[in-house]
């Protein structure tokens, strides 16, 4: 799958539905009520029925995209809903400005557990983009492979299974350490924590996250010969495993007494579980295909049609 001009206006298709129905149009849902919110259920904004709106719509974003993807519906229509996703996570406010406003430690420690509870919802609503495009698959699909670089064969039994976890557990190891590195704005040393990171822009987090999924997903194929769904399961655990490590109970009074609210331990901190799943699930998706076109052109010295 060549990336010609067809099929780059076709993954800008997939995008706009995804984009146009969940960016947009369900925006209302989860916006905060301050412009300086956070997009998640701390902001209280969210209910129960909104989760079910949101899925339906994740799910016909991905029915929509596959079939304006033609005929690589199933590799390009997956991109709608993370597309979609990101909006939100370049609209929501920072980590920094909503520690800002919550200073004692046990709603601090409660906002944390509720965020790793949360990236499992951002992930719920991908895989329910996936299932759409799954749907649209089973519907129609094409009669002949699109692509020649389809790689090896997958392997079954035992191995499957192995592979699977090792690849969820190495690429969630890899995007912490690649986010922790790359998501950085200034940072102070300090000589108990070690050092004390300030809040990253935006902009910033989203080369970082996009990035360390590029890597984790090249890794996932190249070493493993795993699909990029692993790396995108990965992304639930990004937030959960930053917040065991650097925000325990005794790290977040140290940093409550002596530092601003908008420094923490680990700049994965700093970054919101719904931009780890999003800009996450695209990484993951250019870097299992980046590792496709190289082991293509390692073997033929030119990219696959």
């Amino acid at each position: 799958m060549e990336l010609t001009w067809p099929i780059k206006l076709r993954i800008a298709a997939a995008a706009a539905v995804g984009i146009g129905l969940i960016g947009v149009l369900a925006w209302p849902m989860v916006a905060p009520a301050e412009s300086f919110g956070v997009v998640s259920f701390i902001s209280g904004t969210i209910s129960a029925g909104d989760v079910i709106v949101m899925l339906v719509l994740a799910f016909v974003a991905g029915l929509v995209s596959y079939f304006l993807s033609w005929p690589y519906g199933s590799r390009i229509g997956i991109l709608a809903v993370p597309a979609g996703l990101g909006v939100w996570a370049v609209r929501t406010g920072d980590m920094g400005t909503l520690m800002q406003l919550n200073t004692p430690i046990v709603r601090r420690e409660q906002i944390f557990s509720t965020l790793c509870a949360e990236s499992l919802l951002w992930l719920a609503i991908v895989a329910a983009g996936f299932f759409g495009v799954f749907v649209a698959s089973c519907i129609i699909h094409p009669a002949a492979p699109v692509t020649r670089m389809a790689g090896k064969p997958q392997k079954r039994g035992i191995s499957v299974i192995v592979n699977a976890v090792a690849a969820v557990i190495c690429s969630a190891v890899v995007a912490q350490f690649l986010i922790g590195i790359f998501a950085r704005d200034f940072t102070i040393s300090d000589g108990t924590s070690g050092a004390a990171v300030a809040q990253p822009a935006t902009s910033q987090i989203v080369f970082a996250v996009v990035t360390a999924f590029i890597a984790a997903g090249f890794l996932v194929k190249k070493v493993l010969d795993g699909d990029y769904l692993w790396p995108i399961i990965s992304s639930c655990l990004v937030t959960p495993f930053a917040v065991s490590v650097y925000g325990k109970r005794s790290a977040l009074e140290y940093f409550a007494g002596r530092w601003p609210a908008v420094f923490f331990p680990s700049s994965v901190l700093a970054v919101l579980p719904i931009q780890v799943v999003a800009f996450g699930a695209i990484g993951a998706v250019s870097g299992y295909w980046l590792a496709v076109y190289y082991d293509y052109w390692r073997q033929y010295g030119t990219s696959g049609d």
